[in-house]
């Protein structure tokens, strides 16, 4: 009976449980989850960018190692490359954020490496996950992948520099978390679709037609049809139905609310949000965040999400874009001092502790906050707090 009145109103193709919410008809199928179809969700879309622009915007710097101390290794080719521009058509910002989105949807991220006659990397250009193939070979590892030409180009390690996410069972490849987690996203993309299917359709849900009779397929397709042409859609919302020959409609009074719809896609911000390691308060979930908190939490952001990904494209270039000779000498390092210094107040107090225990310079200071530099601020004397300041008068012991 239950399928002749769906048929009857186009719902053939709906799943009718009782173990749904109550009894209601449940959610769609999940959709085919892909890199593409995942960004369609706007929390996975937002946690790819806050990580991607964060990690891309920030300063990648090569320093030289000296007695003691370091200094930027400007004259060097791969200071440019990863401070200003990856190659001709790329800057570098736009060549580490493609490359850390990459890592973030699909797991890898890959750019063929461009040395010039003495072995230093000139060029970096990025290479779309989805054509390389990486094979183990006696040799070591060979990256295939297909070029805009359709050639077929067999890189070396040495040639290619691999960013990784979690890596995976066989040691080369690495794992994005949506594939690592796909049910979670599929069960976004079902609520979203969900939701766009009963806006559609009026923004609530539908009823059932109560016929006297049995009706013939032909009755049931006109029907449905004449329904649908009239009163499904958000254009066609509270117009009036009229129905004749003994037919009733009865609604169903279920709002999103009662189906827990609008809970359930809170919560899959929440469940996203897991995945990648971003607070929800990043990516414009502020239900839990204050004026008192946002600091703290940009902070826990740096710290919790950022510097795994940080310290493995340190890594990587250490070991893939750096010459054995080079690894003795120079090192590259992400500078997040602008991010975790906090407000006004908490970097001045942090200023005045540093010049005034004696481990940082005025000038190193003012190169925090980026201030002109003022020759022989380091040579003034400095106040020591710990000095009482002279008393107005005399003292007891002066004046005897």
């Amino acid at each position: 009976m239950m399928r002749r009145i769906l048929s009857a109103i186009g719902l053939e193709r709906r799943t009718w449980s009782n173990t749904g919410m109550n009894g209601w008809p449940e959610l769609p199928g999940p959709s085919v989850v892909t890199p593409a179809t995942a960004q369609g969700v706007s929390a996975v879309y937002a946690c790819v960018q806050a990580v991607s622009e964060t990690v891309a915007s920030l300063p990648l710097v090569l320093h030289r190692r000296m007695d003691g101390d370091r200094e930027r290794a400007t004259d060097h080719p791969l200071y440019r490359v990863l401070h200003d521009q990856f190659n001709p058509e790329l800057t570098a910002l736009e060549g580490r954020e493609y490359l850390m989105a990459c890592v973030l949807l699909k797991g890898n991220g890959y750019a063929r490496v461009v040395r010039g006659w003495d072995g230093q990397v000139r060029e970096l250009h990025p290479i779309a996950p989805d054509t390389v193939q990486v094979r183990r070979t006696p040799a070591g590892l060979v990256y295939e992948y297909s070029d805009g030409t359709g050639t077929l180009q067999r890189l070396l390690a040495h040639e290619v520099l691999h960013l990784r996410h979690r890596l995976a069972d066989d040691g080369i490849m690495g794992v994005s978390p949506i594939t690592a987690a796909r049910g979670v996203i599929e069960l976004a993309l079902s609520e979203q679709d969900h939701g766009r299917n009963t806006f559609n359709n009026g923004a609530k849900l539908l009823g059932i037609l109560k016929f006297p009779g049995k009706l013939k397929p032909e009755q049931r397709v006109a029907i449905r049809d004449s329904w649908a042409s009239q009163h499904a859609g958000s254009a066609n919302a509270g117009r009036t139905a009229v129905l004749e020959e003994g037919v009733d409609y009865q609604a169903i009074s279920m709002s999103l609310e009662d189906a827990q719809w609008i809970a359930a896609r809170q919560f899959s911000v929440e469940e996203v949000c897991r995945l990648f390691r971003v607070p929800p308060t990043m990516v414009g979930d502020l239900r839990h965040g204050n004026y008192s908190n946002s600091v703290e939490l940009a902070r826990q952001f740096v710290t919790l999400s950022l510097r795994r990904h940080l310290v493995a494209i340190e890594q990587a270039i250490h070991k893939q874009l750096l010459t054995e000779a080079g690894r003795r000498t120079y090192f590259c390092e992400h500078v997040v001092e602008g991010i975790l210094r906090g407000d006004s107040a908490n970097r001045a107090a942090f200023y005045s502790s540093g010049i005034t225990a004696g481990w940082m310079l005025p000038s190193e200071a003012r190169k925090l906050e980026n201030l002109p530099v003022i020759e022989g601020i380091d040579n003034q004397p400095r106040q020591d707090t710990a000095t009482p300041a002279p008393l107005p008068y005399p003292s007891k012991e002066a004046a005897a």
